[in-house]
């Protein structure tokens, strides 16, 4: 099976492997570089002896007959460094080697081969020049780089070792001190390396994201004790009631009145639980709510339809300008209908009486706007920023679980619509849905 390794260890053999292939490639390029230039200088060397030598055979040539130019050369050729070699032939029977026994090991040798042509008769001429201490020097480096590249490797693989250490020690830091933050500690931050670098940034980050965990923990806790206060009153009363009821025999009429208090706390905590169920739903969850073509005038005029009789019943009217132009949008009608309910609703719970609510629709070829505006207590400016949280309920409310318009932001956030809100305390307040249009057309 694969053996998983750390990252430290995985560092130096990166190191160690890319270090050994330079050093590698240096050290042979040295080597080779060394090699061509002592070899040339040999062969610079050599040419020049080589023209030297058929320069002076010439010359001899011209003067002396052939019989007697060897005894020349041989006197020319002693002057030559050790071990040096010179070989002439001629066409015409001439021959003359220097020394008189030839070098056995020709490999040690460089050579060069040389033809020219003196009173008719064509020589081929062929010198050579030990080359031993040139493979000497080269061996002698051989050596040394590999004997001494081994110990840079290591060397070098220590401080690569050290160094990812003293690297990577921040990560040991911050790894620490993530395994000992959980659920009961989440205030808790990791420590920011004082670096600069990407390990900082990456420390920032992960405290960021504690930061909204921390949040969300915080709303989910807050949200299901909130929950459970407001589900212990109507339990509360259902249990009193039941428990008054059975305590002693009544007439029919008051346990028909107790059977009604229990069924109108029933309606209450069953609104509730749908409530809820709603909000702890995800956005995508609520987006994937099957949409259609709908013109929001007709939704509007079912939902001031539906609460006339409450309006009526706190002598609020309820006044429409939904315009003759359609205002077509892709939304949820059940969903839609909700919405408004809710916004309606809360016009209504908040107008003075004698007072009105208006319902206008406003189209333009950006977007289909419902506005409505209620004329009464208004919201404080210290509330507005928080009236779409969940169980908030401003200081003159004492209706409600305050849960309606954290419903009605979700309904809206899953249609792509924005609502606006504009208040003045004890005067007005205005709320504005925008939604997209869409082409009314199938």
């Amino acid at each position: 099976m694969f053996q998983r390794h750390s990252i430290r260890f995985r560092l130096t053999v990166w190191y160690a492997a890319i270090l050994t292939a330079g050093l590698g490639l240096f050290a042979g390029a040295i080597w080779f570089a060394l090699r061509a230039r002592l070899l040339s200088e040999v062969d610079e060397d050599l040419q020049d002896r080589t023209a030297q030598f058929e320069h002076y055979f010439r010359t001899e040539s011209s003067e002396l007959p052939l019989s007697r130019v060897a005894d020349e050369l041989q006197e020319f050729c002693e002057a030559l460094p050790p071990r040096t070699y010179i070989v002439v032939q001629g066409t015409q029977g001439f021959a003359f080697q220097y020394p008189s026994r030839l070098p056995e090991h020709a490999a040690s040798y460089r050579k060069l081969h040389r033809q020219f042509t003196l009173n008719n008769q064509v020589f081929e001429l062929e010198s050579g020049s030990p080359i031993g201490s040139v493979v000497h020097t080269l061996d002698l480096l051989r050596l040394l780089l590999l004997s001494l590249l081994p110990a840079v490797i290591a060397i070098a693989c220590a401080g690569g070792w050290w160094l990812s250490g003293r690297a990577l020690k921040p990560v040991q830091q911050i790894t620490a001190a993530a395994v000992t933050i959980g659920i009961e500690n989440l205030s808790e931050r990791l420590p920011v390396p004082a670096t600069g670098d990407e390990l900082a940034r990456l420390t920032e980050v992960l405290n960021s994201m504690l930061a909204r965990l921390e949040s969300a923990v915080r709303a989910l806790s807050r949200f299901v004790a909130d929950a459970s206060h407001e589900l212990r009153t109507p339990l509360a009363v259902i249990r009193t009631t039941a428990e008054l009821a059975l305590r002693r025999e009544r007439a029919p009429e008051s346990y028909r009145d107790s059977l009604q208090e229990v069924a109108l706390e029933t309606q209450r905590m069953t609104q509730l639980v749908e409530d809820l169920l709603i909000l702890a739903r995800g956005s995508e969850e609520m987006s994937e709510l099957p949409q259609a073509p709908l013109d929001v005038r007709e939704v509007l005029t079912e939902v001031c339809t539906e609460l006339r009789p409450l309006a009526d019943k706190r002598d609020v009217r309820i006044r429409t300008s939904l315009g003759n132009d359609p205002g077509t949008i892709s939304a949820n009608r059940p969903a839609l209908h909700r919405l408004f309910v809710i916004l309606i609703d809360n016009a209504l719970k908040y107008s003075r009486p004698t007072g009105e609510v208006i319902v206008t629709v406003d189209h333009s070829p950006s977007h289909v706007a419902v506005v409505i505006q209620d004329f009464g207590t208004g919201i404080s400016e210290s509330d507005l920023p928080h009236i779409f949280e969940r169980f908030y309920r401003a200081a003159l409310s004492s209706e409600g679980h305050g849960l309606g318009l954290a419903l009605a932001d979700r309904i809206a956030k899953a249609h792509s619509a924005t609502i606006e809100v504009r208040s003045t305390e004890g005067q007005t307040s205005i709320f504005r849905v925008s939604f997209q249009p869409r082409d009314p057309s199938p």
